[in-house]
């Protein structure tokens, strides 16, 4: 398969990130003016190693030994010779069992508020393990973005972990994912195999860097 200069572009932009900023509560973090995007998934989808993935950096993301546990939004400036044009959010895996139930309400409340009230937020990628399919909180996460969505906000389910799927099951999750995303992208993704890293990537350099509208014809 053959990358197409698009494509190139938009996964040596990825190649750039680099940590911006750590934030426990929604007030520590900084106001920001470049678009923003976020991570979001349930505690074992995968999602720090599909940012390591698109970055191209072995650690970039933590991926901590116990699911559950980051409990705070990580910031990632993106952008060539240190300039930053947009940022990527990795916000706290959710729904692990082990952490107490009161950590888990107030981490759902920061999050809903977040990708409610985030101004620069301008699309949301939700990691999914598609032998799980969208569960529960996926689904309680979707109807918290829904307004923003119909607004404009851009919206990308990744099924990880393909590679775990034959062919017709690839099929079938990703049938599945498109009637439950409400109108937003769904892609099959696999860290090792490489899979769809380029077309992810194309799609965030595309939301975060979009086609001027063509000037109205003055005749």
């Amino acid at each position: 398969m053959s990358t197409s200069p698009a494509a190139q572009q938009a996964v040596a932009w990825l190649h750039t990130a680099r940590f911006l900023t750590t934030a426990p509560r929604l007030e520590h973090l900084p106001d920001l003016e470049v678009p923003e995007i976020a991570f979001v998934g349930r505690s074992n989808a995968g999602k720090s190693t599909c940012i390591n993935t698109l970055t191209q950096q072995k650690r970039l993301a933590f991926a901590s030994k116990t699911p559950g546990r980051t409990q705070a939004i990580n910031l990632f400036s993106l952008g060539k010779q240190g300039i930053t044009d947009a940022v990527l959010a990795d916000l706290p895996g959710y729904g692990y069992a082990a952490v107490p139930k009161a950590d888990k309400i107030r981490w759902q409340q920061v999050m809903a508020n977040y990708l409610v009230t985030r101004e620069n937020l301008t699309g949301v990628v939700m990691l999914v393990d598609p032998r799980h399919g969208l569960t529960e909180l996926d689904d309680i996460l979707l109807e918290v973005i829904r307004p923003r969505v119909e607004q404009g906000l851009k919206f990308l389910v990744l099924l990880t972990k393909a590679d775990k799927l034959n062919r017709s099951e690839q099929n079938k999750a990703l049938s599945i994912a498109r009637l439950q995303a409400g109108g937003g992208e769904v892609k099959l993704f696999s860290a090792p195999k490489r899979q769809g890293v380029e077309e992810a990537s194309l799609l965030l350099w595309q939301w975060t860097h979009p086609e001027p509208e063509p000037e109205p014809d003055p005749s």
